[in-house]
């Protein structure tokens, strides 16, 4: 849009209150001719810069979507009040009204600028690598996955990708909301649009920009706009159907007041003064203002929710349901022991690592890194394939493998009691079993740490109102045990060694007494995640399936950002319940005092329009809500190194 229409509306009401300015002076403090010409050419401006462009927009939606609106209403008040020689009146009205519906759009424009804001992240050009080992500078729309990039200092990632070489810190506050710099090493994830503060990176192109953190964040927060949330819809349900009505109401209430013995003249005017106070705009813009904020609140804080809905649904949780491994703890495991039953360990290590270097779990990311610190190749194994919550089968140049949890052995028949196997069972660790058929060739124990912020995060849940918290996991029940434990957790809120399909049935059990919230991040959360009122997905490098299947999306892994929306998501559902009994109770108060009180008219204007405006503010206030670490109350929200310019202001501005 051209800079002079986008202020085009600012214009427009300068002069408003331009010609509103010469009304009141050729009124009040001229005599004669003079006075009355400036009265004149004041009150036209006033009611051609005001009413013009309120006119236009009340037509184009009744011959568009065939819709009375709110600017329909103003229109014929001030018409009205011209009717009856009460021009200053109708001069005041359309001023007042062309100001407040511009303070709205200025200050509703800061809710929606999340998107302009996302876009001017994404850096223009990058360095890439070309074959020969030289760097070129190119477009960052040319890069391709595997494309080599170079990351100076300062610079920010054009796409998401993999660190190769070098080590540093970086910014990840525009895309986490993560305050303090992040460390990275070589095999680490890099999301576009993060800042390099420091060292020389060189990274692998892993997405291209339409696949990338910041193309999906623009995705879910363009969705988020577009979705209405039950209240917003009732509002505007409502809107349509009371502006009918008031303009009913009007017509029938000036056949009353002439009935009365009121003359012409005073019963128009009355009329005109109850349509101005019977209006409903602040009632409509109630909800809005308030979910319009709390969305690019959250979206600032690392926080992105798919629409108004899930926001609302959100503030009336009570319990919430919560995968263990990569949410509640690292997913970043360790293995801790080692009992080969055939041959020796390297050998069977080499095997199990052979067989678990096609899986993506973080299990089968701990086998892979204790076998390649221990320096010990790995063989061919061909037809592999994942059994969730199980484990994995295969086979190589021997035969048939499979490598999983208890259930996995006992599926295949395998005995797992053994003499030498009791010390990793006697631990509350997550045991794998590696097999051929029904021959158990030994077993390694593994550890999963606990997230710094879950505990807390769970605390600040409970302090909130949630009733219960479900931890669900397909380990051992010892493993859970000891989890829940540190979480403080009571035990029949723990529920181990459960498959996809039991977490999917345990979400739909308690859904079905009180609204649930399930938190998951793998492929196999996503049934859980679309089953639960409300679908939580955890990290911005969560499975893809599962952002898909999820109602909100935690672009950090700080489980505190997780208690921080939630309470953002109450604090919204009380502003828009201040908000609907503040506008509902003027409301109701203007038209007592236009029915029965002789209201004046320029009153029930400055009533009407500054009812509207204040619940737009009451609304805003959310802006200024930061999503942060809830479960530490100490913490203080802190910027990062980058200066302002590169952080998301807009959606400040």
């Amino acid at each position: 849009m051209p800079r002079f229409l986008s202020n085009l509306p600012v214009v427009l009401t300068v002069a408003t209150v331009v010609g509103l300015a010469l009304a009141v002076s050729g009124n009040w403090f001229l005599d004669g001719q003079s006075g009355s010409l400036v009265f004149l050419a004041g009150a036209l401006l006033a009611y051609m810069a005001g009413g013009v462009p309120a006119g236009w927009r009340a037509l184009r939606a009744l011959w568009r979507e065939h819709i009375l609106d709110i600017d329909l209403l103003m229109i014929v008040a001030a018409i009205a009040a011209a009717a009856v020689g009460a021009l200053l009146e109708g001069a005041i009205l359309l001023t007042l009204f062309s100001l407040s519906t511009t303070l709205e759009e200025r200050a509703m424009g800061r809710a929606k600028r999340a998107i302009e804001a996302l876009m001017a992240l994404r850096p223009e050009t990058a360095l890439r690598r070309t074959p020969d080992g030289e760097v070129e500078e190119v477009p960052a729309t040319a890069l391709r996955i595997n494309d080599r990039v170079i990351l100076r200092p300062g610079a920010r990632v054009p796409a998401d990708g993999t660190v190769v070489s070098g080590r540093g810190s970086l910014d990840e506050s525009t895309i986490t909301g993560e305050s303090m710099p992040v460390r990275k090493e070589p095999g680490q994830p890099l999301f576009e649009a993060t800042v390099n503060l420091d060292g020389v990176l060189e990274a692998r192109v892993t997405k291209t920009l339409e696949q990338s953190t910041v193309a999906r964040m623009i995705a879910l927060v363009t969705e988020a706009q577009a979705a209405k949330a039950p209240s917003e819809r009732f509002s505007a349900w409502f809107g349509q159907r009371y502006t009918i009505a008031v303009l009913v109401g009007s017509v029938a209430a000036l056949g009353v007041f002439l009935w009365l013995g009121n003359s012409w003249e005073i019963a128009l005017y009355r009329a005109a003064t109850m349509l101005v106070a019977a209006s409903p705009c602040a009632v409509v813009i109630s909800v809005p203002a308030a979910i319009l904020s709390a969305l690019s609140a959250a979206a600032r804080g690392g926080v992105l929710f798919k629409g108004g809905a899930a926001l609302e649904n959100l503030a009336g949780i009570k319990v919430f349901a919560f995968d263990k491994t990569g949410t509640l703890t690292t997913g970043r495991a360790t293995v801790t022991g080692v009992v080969a039953l055939e041959g020796n360990e390297s050998d069977f290590l080499s095997t199990l690592g052979s067989l678990e270097a096609h899986s993506e779990h973080h299990i089968a990311d701990a086998l892979r890194r204790e076998v390649a610190q221990r320096g010990i190749p790995v063989r061919d194994v061909r037809n592999v394939k994942a059994l969730p919550s199980r484990g994995v089968v295969g086979e190589d140049d021997a035969g048939p493998l499979w490598a999983g949890n208890r259930g996995m052995a006992e599926a295949m028949g395998a005995s797992i009691d053994r003499e030498a196997l009791e010390t990793l069972h006697s631990t509350a660790e997550t045991v794998v079993y590696l097999g051929r058929g029904d021959r158990l060739l030994g077993a390694v124990s593994v550890a999963d740490k606990l997230r710094e912020t879950s505990a807390g995060a769970l605390a600040a849940l409970r302090r909130s109102g949630v009733e219960t918290i479900l931890m669900m996991t397909g380990d051992r029940r010892s493993v859970a045990l000891r989890i829940g434990a540190e979480l403080g957790l009571r035990d029949h809120e723990i529920h181990a060694e459960m498959l996809p399909e039991d977490k999917v049935r345990l979400v739909a059990e308690a859904a079905a007494r009180q609204k649930v919230a399930f938190v998951g991040d793998g492929v196999n959360d996503a049934a859980a995640l679309a089953r639960s009122d409300v679908g939580i997905a955890m990290g911005a490098a969560g499975s893809e399936v599962a952002l898909q299947a999820a109602d909100v999306a935690l672009l950090s892994e700080d489980m505190g950002r997780l208690a921080a929306a939630h309470r953002l998501s109450q604090r919204a559902a009380w502003i828009i319940r201040q908000n609907l009994t503040f506008a509902i109770g003027a409301m109701l108060l203007l038209v007592t005092g236009a029915a029965f009180f002789d209201l004046p008219l320029p009153l029930a204007v400055l009533g009407h329009e500054g009812g509207t405006v204040l619940v737009v503010l009451n609304g805003l206030r959310l802006l200024n809500d930061p999503i942060r670490d809830v479960s530490r109350p100490d913490l203080k929200t802190s910027g990062s190194r980058l200066d302002a310019a590169q952080r998301i202001t807009p959606l400040n501005a």
